[in-house]
């Protein structure tokens, strides 16, 4: 994969796949290694550009911690480098914390929006709390991985989650820490603790897609509902299954797809 030099750092990012131009940004701690059995999904249907957020994965360490629009002005530099001006765009998680912030800042180049089991911040919610629950560390000190999905939360949540069963997440596609993303995962963690652009959510101008897992405990739909809500032209769904919902009913992901490829 190729790597590109912006803001002083270098970004590992793909570019795939033909159709309208997609721009996908992913969850927590989540490399484009890990999100590729995803990626290849979406290169179906659309020219998908992925890339590894800053401190993780390939794209190399900042100097100091960040905050959210940071992140959001890297995406935007990177649409910029390919030549796109307006796009469609697709967060996951923590990526579509990442993806409100692009919008609210630059709508103009936000052609069409899909916010995945994300939430907004301030008074719409928070998703849980994983910079004050988790060790970014925990699990490489054991040598083993730590999805997303698995960190630590009260085990009363916990059990709400969808058991496994035909529709259960493919291990290749679950998203982990790798040891050498600590540092950068916990800054990610830290910009996601700042996050709130609940009130500048009506600046969205595009169609949305708001989506939440039923069954969701990390970020619940009615983080979803609240996003909905703030934005004028917006469809709301919940689909069975958790966090990853999107892997886990079978009807989540066309659907994500055939909205991002409307007209």
């Amino acid at each position: 994969m190729p790597t590109v030099r912006l803001k002083e750092l270098d970004f590992r990012y793909v570019r795939i796949g033909s159709g309208p131009a997609l721009l996908f940004l992913n969850g927590s701690g989540v490399t484009l290694d890990d999100a590729r059995p995803l990626i290849e999904r979406l290169v179906e249907d659309f020219e998908v550009a992925a890339f590894d957020q800053r401190g993780i994965g390939l794209t190399s360490m900042p100097r100091e911690p960040y905050a959210m629009a940071e992140l959001a002005s890297d995406a935007l530099a990177v649409t910029d480098h390919l030549g796109w001006q307006r796009f469609r765009l697709l967060g996951v998680s923590f990526g579509g914390m990442v993806a409100q912030e692009l919008a609210v800042t630059a709508p103009r180049r936000v052609e069409r929006l899909a916010l995945l089991c994300t939430s907004s911040g301030g008074a719409g919610g928070s998703s849980f709390p994983l910079h004050a629950s988790a060790d970014p560390g925990e699990g490489q000190r054991h040598g083993s991985p730590t999805p997303l999905d698995e960190l630590p939360v009260p085990r009363a949540q916990a059990a709400n989650r969808t058991k496994p069963g035909p529709g259960e997440v493919p291990p290749q596609l679950m998203p982990f820490r790798r040891p050498e993303q600590t540092t950068g995962a916990a800054w990610q963690l830290r910009a996601r603790a700042g996050h709130d652009v609940f009130d500048r959510l009506p600046r969205v101008t595009c169609p949305t897609l708001v989506a939440s897992g039923a069954q969701d405990v990390i970020a619940p739909a009615a983080r979803g509902a609240a996003i909905a809500e703030q934005i004028p032209d917006t469809v709301f769904r919940v689909f069975e299954g958790g966090h990853l919902f999107f892997l886990q009913d079978p009807t989540a992901l066309p659907a994500v797809t055939r909205f991002l490829a409307d007209r």
